[in-house]
């Protein structure tokens, strides 16, 4: 798993409690995004809305348990980021 994957789960979770829901990626995408962009954290073309926050959300939540650990999150974005 990439240090890029672990640099972007830590700024989305908000509440710093080793998980993220779908709730928090959303509103960190939102109020984050566009820095975590400049900075090389997350493509610029992975940060959208609210509807594409969530269906990231959605599509890294395998297990469908509504919450992210680090290993489903990071599993998820290095495929869908290329890294």
């Amino acid at each position: 798993m990439s240090d890029k994957a672990r640099t972007l789960f830590d700024a989305l979770d908000l509440d710093q409690d080793g998980t993220l829901t779908r709730i928090e990626v959303i509103r960190a995408l939102r109020e984050k995004g566009p820095t975590l962009a400049a900075q090389g954290v997350i493509p610029f073309w992975g940060v959208g809305d609210v509807d594409s926050s969530a269906a990231l959300f959605d599509a890294a939540d395998q297990n469908g348990d509504r919450v992210l650990s680090f290993e489903e999150f990071a599993a998820f974005v290095d495929r869908r980021f290329g890294w």
